[in-house]
């Protein structure tokens, strides 16, 4: 028997989420769709459908989209990357239960039973009628969902087992970490920024957001090569503090938009930020000056980054176990 793996906590914070796609993106649907969908990958001679992958993707963007919405920068990166590697995730999740089934391991079925229950009492009032009816509404049936979250424990379960042993964090490691990740436990920090904001959609019958984008660029690149932001911002912004050359007041990080803040302080004072799309416009960002708060000290942090560490050293153990399964199979992948 594998140890029961903690899955209760992770299904309830998706599930305050109100939405059960969050569920369904913690494993790719454990059923084979049509085989006139197309084949995505085959691993060790079982098939991967293009429409595995492509649900497994639609349920996480609803999640990806929920968690970020305030920013779309953020948003953006992680709906790319999630695309990018969905079919390799499918592949190393058919790697694991390979393996699970190899060891011979079984997983009790009342440990399943266990976990859909948590389910439909934290989020369905123990409602066990309205849990049905909202798996019906996603083309899922109970019998189908049992398999996937059954699925999703023995994956969670088999990492769980992989990264268990472990020596704890040494002084060294941890003072590192602090130094490395200072800015975490920092507050109070203040910036002086000048913007240059194109708006998606101009006045000009012939500007449209591809277009306005594609300035936006020109602009950037205008700078980079020595242009004045000041007089640039003059020419060509289009937000209030135009006439000023694009330059804001000291601020502080509670002050500004989060999309605009995180990509704010990543600058280095006299840095220049990528073209931001931000909702219905395009916008610059030029650090002018950054004046730093305090941080907490080392010792109020200690328990928070040895757990980082801890899991930092789990996430190499995992990977290092997942690219030996990768060597040992036989994959082919087609791509979907």
């Amino acid at each position: 028997m594998v140890k029961r793996p903690c899955t209760h906590v992770m299904s309830v914070s998706l599930l305050h989420l109100s939405c059960l796609a969050g569920l369904l993106c913690l494993a790719a649907p454990a059923f084979s769709q049509s085989s006139s969908n197309g084949i995505a990958a085959v691993v060790n001679g079982n098939v991967i459908t293009k429409s595995e992958v492509r649900d497994a993707v639609n349920a996480q963007e609803q999640m990806i989209r929920m968690q970020h919405q305030n920013d779309p920068t953020v948003m953006q990166r992680e709906l790319s990357n999630l695309r990018a590697t969905a079919l390799d995730s499918l592949i190393d999740r058919e790697l694991v239960l390979a393996e699970f089934k190899r060891l011979g391991a079984a997983i009790k079925g009342q440990w399943v039973d266990d976990d859909i229950n948590a389910i439909i009492r934290e989020s369905f009032k123990g409602n066990r009628e309205a849990f049905v009816k909202e798996l019906a509404s996603s083309d899922m049936t109970l019998k189908k969902f049992r398999e996937m979250r059954e699925k999703m424990m023995i994956v969670q379960a088999m990492r769980g087992k992989q990264a268990a042993e472990q020596p704890p964090a040494t002084p060294n490691e941890v003072q590192e970490y602090y130094k490395k990740n200072v800015a975490k436990w920092r507050s109070g920090d203040m910036i002086k920024i000048s913007t240059i904001t194109i708006a998606k959609y101009s006045g000009e019958s012939s500007a449209s957001p591809e277009s306005q984008q594609k300035l936006a660029q020109e602009i950037r690149s205008k700078l980079l090569k020595g242009a004045d932001f000041a007089t640039t911002a003059k020419t060509y912004s289009q937000d209030s503090h135009a006439e000023d050359g694009g330059a804001w007041d000291w601020m502080g990080r509670e002050q500004m938009k989060p999309s605009i803040a995180n990509v704010a302080f990543n600058l280095k004072t006299g840095g220049l930020s990528e073209v931001i799309d931000d909702e219905a416009a395009y916008i610059i960002i030029a650090c002018d000056a950054i004046k730093y708060g305090n941080s907490k000290p080392m010792g109020e942090v200690r328990e928070e980054i040895e757990r980082a560490i801890s899991a930092e050293k789990s996430k190499d153990i995992i990977d290092k176990w997942m690219e030996g399964l990768r060597k040992k199979a036989v994959i082919k992948k087609i791509g979907w």
